[in-house]
């Protein structure tokens, strides 16, 4: 079956909010054998809503409708359905008990508008809302299904999860929608797929995204077909030609981040980590200890911004900044070491480098970042240079360092 999602709101189009709701009805219906051909935004206009209905509903066995559902002068997308399928509004005694239950846990008085929230269009079915007012609507046509939900995301998430989902997994069974994505770092786009060599003959009939951003490319793996077995073997099969190829880069599997990767590693390990940071500002520090239990491996970090700084608290010689600059392989090495050192700990890790605008010359530029790693064997520093942009800079710099980290420690 294939599905259409069409957003409804202004607050979308002049990019005030972000359209989660699309990309989680899009996974739910995936996880269901439904493939979502098209995604579109409409804004609150009855017209332009009206016309998204008609250009789309023969090309979809499912629209899936966001917004609009709300009691307020500018919540018309009831309207519009009423309009498409030429009907009226009537009030669902379901919708009516759900208000009602919904004003008495809080205490509300009923209003005009909570009785305009009781009514669906004719031939609709309710679709129950455990956090609003504003109740779904489930429409069977034409051999279609046309679901309306309310835009509010946890609203919507509810009726997808208790309702529509279910509804779908007892019809498909014999059609199969999956995804794997391996997460990679430290290469680029082009370099990757360079070492990928051939995609089509790497997929056969299966498929492939590249998908980059600004700290690594994240690989999905596309299968359908009506055997579930079959396409997780065959998504088996593909991921181990591409890690065949890959590996080192390949961090994790399904979007987990980096640092949670690294924390797990440490942990098995049972390493402890320091950090002494420049150019990143505290981001590694700060991306590290997102994770829960960070605190069993990373010691201390510090943030050592002026070369000062550099010489009060790690000790670094001055006659080493003075000769080399801060921005060096010699004062990477040594912070890495003296951090580890001072700390007491397994592993050092520094940052030093030129996130700009200003700053840079034609023997630095901007964007030269090193990166320095300490552990009992060794004391090393690596030179990256990571383009323009100071958020780019640091987010770069801080993804290759933990990277480093957990290519050190599994020796890859």
């Amino acid at each position: 079956m294939k599905a259409i999602v069409i957003s409804i709101g202004d607050e979308i189009l002049i990019g005030q909010v972000v359209n989660t709701n699309a990309a989680f009805i899009s996974e739910k219906l995936n996880s269901v054998g439904i493939e979502v051909s098209k995604i579109i935004t409409v804004g609150d206009t009855e017209e332009e809503i009206l016309i998204s209905f008609r250009e789309n509903y023969d090309k979809a066995d499912i629209v899936i409708v966001t917004g609009g559902l709300g009691p307020t002068h500018d919540d018309v997308t009831r309207k519009a359905v009423c309009k498409f399928f030429n009907t009226r509004l009537v009030q669902s005694m379901k919708a009516k008990r759900n208000v009602e239950e919904f004003l008495r846990k809080r205490n509300r008085k009923w209003s005009e508008a909570a009785e305009n929230q009781t009514y669906i269009p004719e031939g609709a079915q309710a679709i129950h809302n455990k956090y609003g007012t504003a109740a779904g609507e489930f429409i069977t046509k034409d051999g279609k299904y046309f679901i309306v939900m309310p835009g509010v995301p946890y609203e919507m998430e509810s009726m997808m999860e208790d309702f529509v989902v279910p509804h779908f997994k007892d019809k498909i069974k014999d059609h199969f929608v999956l995804h794997r994505t391996l997460m990679t770092t430290g290469i680029p786009e082009s370099e990757l797929s360079n070492r990928l060599g051939d995609i089509d003959d790497l997929l056969q009939d299966a498929k492939l995204a590249f998908l980059p951003s600004p700290t690594g490319v994240r690989l999905r793996i596309s299968v359908t077909g009506s055997q579930k077995k079959l396409c997780e073997e065959k998504i088996r099969a593909i991921e181990s030609k591409i890690r065949s190829k890959a590996e080192k880069y390949i961090y994790d599997i399904d979007d987990e981040e980096l640092e949670e990767v690294l924390g797990r590693i440490l942990s098995e390990r049972k390493l402890k980590i320091a950090i002494a940071e420049s150019c990143t500002g505290g981001m590694i520090a700060h991306k590290i200890t997102n994770v829960p239990g960070s605190s069993n491996y990373l010691e201390r970090a510090v943030v050592v911004y002026s070369n000062q700084s550099k010489i009060h608290l790690l000790g670094i010689p001055k006659e080493m900044i003075e000769k080399h600059g801060a921005v060096s392989k010699e004062v990477a090495e040594a912070m890495a070491r003296k951090i580890r050192e001072i700390a007491g700990v397994d592993i050092g890790i520094s940052t030093t480098g030129i996130a700009g605008p200003t700053g840079g010359s034609t023997e630095k530029p901007i964007g030269l970042v090193w990166i320095g790693y300490s552990d009992n064997n060794e004391t090393i520093a690596i030179k990256f240079n990571f383009g323009d942009g100071r958020l780019r800079v640091k987010e770069r710099a801080s993804q290759a360092a933990m990277d480093l980290i957990r290519r050190k420690i599994l020796k890859i």
